[in-house]
């Protein structure tokens, strides 16, 4: 039997996560399906804050599993502000009833995500320079967590230590000749794999250009300092891309994307969104 499309495996991954997060909440059951008859509902989904959907591809899969119908009145990407609706949901009383924590929870956490990165998406796009989250996310949330920022305009970093060699100030404590050793990871890593390395200084930057490294990124160093970096690659490695990362805020990035990076990264998208403010209501 094969494995099936990619679309398939990521169907099925979106599920599995979807199911377990009802399993949490629903537990061995409803108590209120107990007491009376299900009758048919409708609901909607309505904003109480603006933002920016996300969570569309996950609820989706919510109403399959739980055999509910959305409409969805603003999508992926899309922005609302507050009094909009969402979606409406239809279907029986017992089911809408037993997954609007759920949903919610779901809708809450991707939308606030892509709503904050969208704030810094829009900063940095007239300079053309690429947003990118990191691997700051919650325990078995970061495929969803980097699904939000996608959807809010940034661009995924690694999803894990087997995506790319990313050479950071811990690493280098342990490595000797750091040329040397980008030579023997060539060897040893998939030829499409990049090699990053993490610098704090102009010539811990000028080192790793010269040792072989693909991506440098500048991590917490000051625009003015950056720059100079940058006007060191444009002179001399042209091809190497530069990245900022560090102490990144909506009140500083600006500063850094006229420095002359190629990308921008900060964990900031998901582990400072907080939570805009969605409430379902049954008709």
């Amino acid at each position: 039997m094969g494995k099936g499309s990619a679309r398939e495996n990521v169907g099925t991954m979106i599920k599995e996560f979807v199911s377990a997060t009802l399993r949490e909440d629903i537990g061995r059951g409803d108590l209120y399906a107990l007491v009376e008859p299900s009758v048919g509902a409708k609901a909607k989904i309505i904003a109480k804050s603006d933002g920016v959907v996300a969570g569309e591809i996950y609820l989706n899969a919510l109403s399959e599993i739980k055999n509910f119908e959305i409409i969805w009145h603003k999508c992926d990407s899309q922005s609302f502000v507050s009094g909009d609706i969402i979606a409406t949901l239809s279907g029986d009383s017992h089911t809408i009833l037993s997954i609007e924590r759920t949903l919610l929870n779901i809708l809450l956490h991707a939308s606030s995500i892509a709503t904050l990165t969208r704030k810094y998406a829009d900063i940095v796009k007239p300079y053309g320079v690429k947003l990118l989250d990191t691997r700051k996310t919650r325990p078995h949330l970061r495929v969803f967590e980097k699904y939000a920022t996608r959807i809010g305009g940034a661009v995924n970093h690694r999803m894990g230590l087997d995506d790319s060699l990313m050479i950071k100030d811990t690493h280098l404590k342990t490595i000797k000749n750091l040329k040397d050793y980008i030579n023997k990871a060539r060897k040893k890593i998939p030829f499409t794999a990049n090699i990053e390395v993490e610098a704090e200084t102009y010539e811990m930057a000028k080192e790793a250009m010269e040792s072989g490294a693909d991506i440098v990124m500048c991590d917490n160093m000051s625009p003015d300092k950056i720059a100079r970096v940058v006007a060191f690659r444009d002179e001399n490695f042209s091809h190497i891309l530069l990245e900022a990362s560090g102490n990144i805020s909506l009140e500083t990035i600006e500063s850094y994307a006229k420095s002359g990076v190629d990308a921008i990264s900060s964990g900031a998208l998901i582990h400072q969104a907080n939570w805009i403010d969605l409430s379902m209501k049954i008709d």
